[in-house]
């Protein structure tokens, strides 16, 4: 009898079941592995690290070599051994400890057992989803409905209203422990629905409402709108937002890692790597509340936050000091009988959070403003949604909090204010003017007033104007100077009383370091903000101009890939700039340090080499002004937080016209070994200057060692040392040994070494722009086989000029005197 029922079982197995479903009588054992249909997804254990003896049942990617897992069913409570079973019993999915017989459940789908238990069965589908279906192919349960950190195309990411189950992401603990970390992201239902990611409880970052085609706060929206077909859903059932690719060869995903970055990727086949798309937080505007309510948060501009009109800080000097989330209060109170209340256009912002909010989805704009002031808690309304035109009324009710202004997509709100608040320019759907005619007398003595106001102006600035011009020649600055040099830039002024008692009056223990224009310290302001404090010397080469230079210039300059101007303070003779704070210092600090090297690993140098790119870029090409850095070097290159590059000191950096392509000098200043032979030798500076010294430092930054500079001129510098080696056709050896898996990158060392000599090439016009070197360095183009470079390699290449070297700290001045 039994060997019946064992025939029988092992003929009835294959008919039945498939490598992508697991039945009652076909489990999946450590070791074994369950393969989707279409073989992009597999189930099956792993261990998060390879010293792990802690076993998951997972999900993962199956013909991506870098294992990425996307779902953990036992996050919590790992097999401690290699003895897990996922089997299905009593109609249950669920995860044994020690096999059938006497084990224990570690992990279960907590679904009631189902009549037909017998046929129950899970299938992995080719989207990931790891389906439960009992006998009748009801769906019992499935793993979408319970995600850990990753988000898949075709997942409902919401809730279900009818049980209250809500589709949250959690960050896993770290990289080593897949257990819920600190991080989560989910929709919260309150008010009108919108997805927040929090630290614990706090709120970091909103995605803001659904307003009909897109979350008004989430860029990817837009940005790769022809790669998503999005859709959201809000019914008497269920709330959700789900994505599919246009592309189904494209494999993306969106990510919220254990250090609660929640991130875009692409799988990129010819690198074999993820890439990333984008981030949810890309700046400080993208914190939420980073300017506390009624304030908005714009990052193009220097000083980010102000408040909206009518409104002033509650805190002002917090507000000097940077500290914003105290945001800002009414400077004149409301009328709510209905008198004189009205409202101010606010266009292209990220609308305020919607908690404590409602939608009137048959009222138009007009009859919403309506709406908006018969109720004096409602402080602003917008259209509920943009999609075929504007439609349906969303009114907040409370403080407008985390409301950003974008350049160049947002939506339109209308806040209200005092009618005092209201002026001719600025009047949106305003009450408390009756008549055409009274209208028309009111905007006529406004007119007139602004007329008188213009005339008083320009004769005032007439009269300062010639004050400023008689006055060119002082040699103390002042803030007045900056100011019309700033062109209003909203750079913050700080006391220098401030700043020394930021930085424990420039105590030693707070030095960072020194440079060629002074001391750099580490300073916290009152409202806790950690600063980085650049106080030039007296004696230092960098004088009025320079220093006038490097505020006017940051000022103005906006980009992830350069360090933010905070501020600045003057006092005298006394010039102190206020810089973020960089944790991790300059590069030249690790990549030229035997122990702190290893922090970074081909991938993060080859991120920041990109970095570093693309700031020197925007520099060229994509800022408001054609800047020349001409001192670019690897300590001018800081790390922040997550390591990325931000390019700092533009003490020396000059403004090129539109269309100038090359300027004399007849001082040249940087530092020797990163400076373009043009430059130190006939002080000719170009674009291809800052490309000569970007190839210097690309070479530093995958050799780790210095590009050594001597008077004379005999020893071979690292310029030389690679050539030789690219010669051979060895120039692998100068990779950086540090390093660890360095044959799986040889094409992308390769890559860079010849990016780096293309750059260093001895005439300006062998070498790539910058646009050239980014596109370079993205892809794997057909590139020129790069010429001997320009450096020393003996005494009679140095006799045609008398080079006399003379350093302050790294920043030196050469003066050439031709023989």
């Amino acid at each position: 009898m039994f060997q019946t029922l064992w025939l029988a079982a092992l003929i009835f197995f294959p008919i039945c079941n498939s490598a992508d479903t697991i039945t009652p009588i076909q489990s999946v054992r450590d070791g074994e592995t369950l393969i989707s249909a279409g073989e992009k997804f597999v189930l099956g254990f792993f261990s998060p690290s390879n010293s792990s003896t802690n076993r998951y049942v997972g999900i993962w990617y199956n013909k991506i070599q870098d294992q990425t897992i996307v779902w953990i069913a036992n996050r919590e409570n790992p097999v401690r051994n290699s003895s897990g079973v996922l089997t299905i019993k009593g109609g249950n999915l669920v995860l044994l400890n020690g096999g059938h017989n006497n084990s224990i459940i570690v992990w279960s789908a907590n679904v009631s057992s189902s009549t037909m238990e017998n046929n129950s069965s899970a299938t992995l589908t080719d989207y990931g989803n790891l389906v439960l279906k009992d006998g009748q192919q009801r769906t019992l349960w499935e793993s979408f409905d319970y995600p850990t950190n990753t988000y898949l195309p075709r997942m409902k990411f919401g809730i279900k209203k009818r049980t209250g189950m809500n589709r949250i992401l959690t960050s896993w603990k770290s990289a080593d422990d897949p257990a819920p970390g600190e991080f989560s992201l989910g929709l919260d239902p309150q008010g009108v629905p919108q997805y927040f990611l929090r630290m614990g409880s706090d709120r970091i970052w909103r995605g803001g409402p659904w307003n009909g085609e897109r979350l008004i706060g989430v860029s990817v929206m837009i940005q790769y709108s022809n790669l998503f077909n999005w859709s959201y859903v809000n019914n008497d059932d269920e709330i959700y937002l789900m994505y599919s690719l246009t592309n189904t060869s494209l494999t993306i995903r969106f990510f919220l890692d254990d250090s609660g970055v929640y991130q875009r990727l692409i799988w990129n086949d010819n690198t074999s790597r993820w890439n990333l798309m984008s981030v949810a937080t890309q700046d400080r505007c993208d914190r939420y509340g980073n300017c506390g309510a009624y304030g908005s948060c714009d990052s193009n501009r220097v000083v980010e936050c102000e408040c909206l009109r009518g409104f002033e800080p509650k805190t002002p000097s917090d507000w000097k000091l940077g500290g914003w989330s105290g945001g800002c209060m009414r400077q004149r109170s409301l009328d709510c009988d209905g008198k004189g209340d009205g409202f101010l256009r606010l266009a292209n912002v990220k609308l305020p959070d919607t908690s404590r909010s409602r939608i009137e989805p048959a009222l138009n704009l007009e009859a919403c403003k309506e709406e908006c002031l018969k109720n004096c808690n409602c402080t602003a309304y917008a259209s509920a949604n943009i999609s075929q035109g504007d439609h349906g009324c969303l009114m907040w009710d409370g403080e407008l909090v985390d409301l950003r202004v974008y350049s160049d997509r947002g939506q339109d709100i209308y806040t209200r204010v005092a009618a005092s608040e209201l002026d001719g320019s600025a009047i949106e759907y305003s009450r408390g003017l009756k008549g055409k005619k009274k209208l028309l007398v009111t905007l006529l003595t406004i007119i007139a007033g602004l007329l008188l106001f213009v005339s008083f102006g320009y004769c005032w600035w007439r009269k300062a104007k010639g004050r400023e011009i008689n006055g060119r020649h002082d040699t103390v600055l002042n803030d007045n100077d900056i100011e019309e040099n700033g062109k209003g830039s909203e750079l913050l002024l700080f006391d220098v009383s401030v700043i020394a008692a930021a930085t424990n009056n420039f105590s030693e223990s707070n030095l960072l370091g020194k440079g060629g224009f002074g001391p750099v310290y580490k300073g916290q302001l009152l409202n806790g903000q950690v600063i980085a404090v650049k106080r030039l010397s007296k004696t230092s080469t960098q004088g009025i101009k320079e220093f006038r230079n490097e505020v006017t210039l940051i000022a103005k300059l906006q980009h992830r890939n350069l360090v933010k101007l905070l501020g600045y303070g003057i006092s005298g003779q006394e010039k102190i700039l206020i810089y973020e704070y960089m944790r991790n210092k300059s590069m030249d600090s690790i990549i030229f340090d035997k122990e702190r090297s290893a922090m970074l690993d081909w991938r993060k140098r080859f991120s920041i080499i990109v970095g570093i790119a693309r700031g020197i870029l925007y520099l060229h090409e994509d800022s408001r002004f054609r800047i020349i850095h001409r001192d670019l070097k690897v300590s001018n290159i800081l790390l922040d937080d997550d390591l990325d590059p931000k390019i700092s000191d533009f003490g020396l950096a000059r403004i090129f016209g539109q269309h100038q392509a090359l300027a004399n000098t007849n001082q040249v200043v940087g530092t020797y070994g990163y400076m373009a032979p043009e430059y130190a030798m006939d002080g000719c500076f170009s674009v291809k200057s800052d490309a000569f010294s970007f190839g210097v430092i690309l070479l530093e930054i995958i050799s780790g060692k210095k590009n050594s500079y001597y008077c004379d001129c005999c020893s071979m510098n690292l310029i030389g040392h690679v050539w030789e080696k690219w010669k051979e056709g060895r120039a692998l050896e100068v990779v950086d040994s540090s390093m660890i898996n360095i044959s799986s990158f040889e094409s992308e060392f390769l890559r860079c070494i010849q990016i780096g000599l293309l750059c260093i090439q001895e005439k300006a016009k062998d070498r790539p722009n910058m646009s050239s070197v980014v596109l370079m360095l993205g892809n794997e183009t057909t590139m020129l086989s790069p010429m001997q470079p320009a450096f020393c390699s003996g005494k009679e290449n140095c006799s045609n000029h008398q080079i006399v070297c003379s350093s302050i700290n790294e920043v030196t001045i050469t003066k050439m005197e031709a023989r």
